[in-house]
């Protein structure tokens, strides 16, 4: 059940005329009154002949009226009005049940709580089966005016309880990080010129894509400008950059004025302060055990940046806030990485990733305030791949977006472990999207990898590491379609050196498997991204750093430079030849 309480408005006759009325499209059937203020004594004028609309609106006036002779500043904006509609799979709802859902949002609201006789008049009038329109006056009795601050988040919590005591189909909980919906108005507007989207919705994707291509505030709004972005940037006397609105070309008020909107309006997370402290960020320092033989490209990169957001995202037991502050903060960096993915794919992924990014962008805030710099290092990565001029080879856009499907998987869990009702819808659509693009991505890699798949007494020799290294999987992944290819992909690793059943443990323990549809796939795009390179020779490794501190570790086996003798062969002996 949904309550859409609408601005405030002046003219109580002109919305009596509409509820009355025969609708835009004659669908107003039988209009009357099924529930009011304990003192109506006006009859229905949808069920007395007698009666007129004048005559209830005045009535319904009265308190306004009497309170705008007493005081000099008249009350103009005295009109509430708020439909309440069920879902189209609910069942009917007699005209004494809608009567008692009104009084129950009406007392939620603040305009007539219970047992107040001094409350705001009202009525419900129902002129269709599935929702009815609640009107009031917000002057009291006693010409006082009510309480509103907050009506919208009381009345939706009432409709969250009514939908419970009546068996509707109930919605989730809203907590105010929601972006606004579009009005009849606004989407009625859209259609009259042509436009696939409204203007907030337009606006709203113009400037979520292009926070992954700036560092700075005042980058944001030249981009948004050379994108064709009406810009109104607020300064003070300093020059500051204290606010900004955007417009979008052709959205015109009555007047023929341009149609403005702060940014906090087109939605919570894109307010100028938020987005301030998301923008500015710093290059995280290397960590000391980083490879040496570092990604060479920005696919590869934002791969590995996503281990760093899994680690933090996967502990969902803890309680400590300033956890939860760098979640958040991670989370809102994955919707910029995945914007950045959309916006560099290959034309045929795009779709698929540009409606993950949508659905995500709601998963992306919460009312737990994110901590920004933890996730320098993922939304760096999004800016290195909107600002490379290749596109990405198919092994690596294969790895990022299998990271990117299960980044999102543990972004909703998290969700759903802190009660984000909305936040994990999102994250699950999110998902769909995504999986829908990892596959298709991943086809022509598979393809190449079957072909030169090796020998049957290899296999079995790699299929005996599975078994050892994750037996609960084990069937599973050798029965899946993919194990051919990865028995290529890890023959290919232990050419490089590396050992197989190492880099399954790495894989298995970066990405569970119990929830894997296929679990060899899986394995491939995670052991083709940390098995690209060639093992690091140890002995040689150490002695690169010896020389370039200058100093030896006394009582050392490699105490000089003479000592170091030849490298050690990684990986196991007497493997079956490929």
């Amino acid at each position: 059940m949904i309550a859409a309480i609408k601005p405030a408005g002046s003219n109580t006759r002109g919305l009596l005329a509409y509820l009355y009325g025969r609708g835009t499209h004659d669908e107003h059937l039988d209009p009357h009154i099924v529930a009011a203020f304990a003192m109506l004594a006006m009859p229905d004028p949808g069920r007395n002949e007698m009666a007129t609309l004048t005559e209830l609106g005045h009535y319904l006036d009265e308190p306004v009226r009497l309170r705008n002779s007493e005081f000099g500043k008249p009350v103009t904006d005295h009109v509430w009005h708020c439909p309440v509609r069920a879902a189209p799979e609910d069942r009917h709802l007699s005209d004494a049940e809608w009567g008692e859902i009104a009084r129950r949002i009406v007392a939620a609201a603040g305009i007539s709580p219970e047992d107040d006789n001094l409350a705001c008049r009202w009525i419900a009038v129902r002129h269709a089966d599935d929702h009815i329109h609640i009107l009031a006056t917000t002057v009291r009795e006693d010409g006082r005016r009510p309480k509103l601050h907050d009506s919208g988040i009381r009345v939706g919590d009432e409709c969250r309880e009514i939908e419970k005591d009546y068996g509707l189909r109930q919605l989730k909980k809203g907590d105010r990080t929601g972006t606004r919906r579009p009005t009849q108005a606004e989407m009625h507007k859209a259609e009259r010129l042509g436009w696939e989207q409204t203007s907030q919705q337009w606006l709203e994707d113009r400037i979520r894509a292009a926070i992954p291509h700036v560092t700075d505030a005042e980058e944001l709004l030249a981009y948004l400008e050379a994108d064709d972005v009406l810009v109104k940037p607020k300064r003070g006397p300093s020059g500051d950059l204290l606010g900004y609105a955007v417009g979008r070309p052709g959205d015109l008020n009555k007047d023929g004025a341009q149609i403005y909107k702060p940014g906090g309006k087109v939605a919570p997370d894109l307010s100028l302060p938020k987005l301030k402290t998301r923008l500015e960020t710093s290059q995280p320092e290397e960590h000391p055990t980083a490879r040496r033989n570092r990604p060479t490209t920005p696919w590869h990169q934002a791969t590995d940046a996503l281990d760093t957001l899994h680690s933090e995202l996967a502990d969902t037991s803890t309680g400590d806030e300033g956890g939860d502050a760098r979640v958040q903060a991670h989370i809102a960096a994955l919707g910029e990485l995945m914007e950045a993915t959309a916006q560099k794919a290959p034309a045929d992924l795009r779709v698929e990733l540009q409606a993950a990014s949508k659905a995500f962008a709601r998963a992306q805030r919460s009312q737990i305030r994110a901590e920004d710099r933890a996730a320098d290092t993922v939304r760096i990565a999004a800016r290195d791949i909107v600002h490379t001029a290749t596109g990405p080879d198919g092994s690596a856009l294969a790895a990022l977006l299998a990271a990117l499907v299960w980044a999102t998987i543990v972004a909703g869990r998290w969700h759903e472990a802190k009660h984000h009702a909305h936040q994990a819808d999102a994250a699950r659509r999110a998902v769909q999207h995504l999986q829908v693009a990892a596959d298709h991505a991943l086809v022509p890699t598979l393809a190449e990898l079957e072909r030169r798949q090796p020998k049957q007494e290899a296999r079995r020799t790699l299929a005996g590491d599975v078994r050892a290294v994750v037996p609960d999987h084990a069937e599973r992944i050798l029965t899946d379609a993919g194990w051919p290819a990865l028995a290529t992909v890890l023959a290919d690793a232990e050419a490089r050196g590396h050992q197989p059943h190492q880099l399954l443990r790495e894989a298995a323990a970066q990405r569970e498997l119990a929830t894997a549809r296929q679990p060899a796939r899986v394995l491939i795009t995670r052991i083709q991204h940390t098995g690209r390179n060639p093992v690091p020779n140890r002995r040689a490794e150490a002695a690169r750093r010896r020389s370039t501190t200058g100093t030896w570790p006394a009582g050392s086996a490699t105490s000089a430079p003479q000592q170091a003798g030849p490298a050690a062969t990684p990986g196991r002996n007497n493997r079956p030849r490929r």
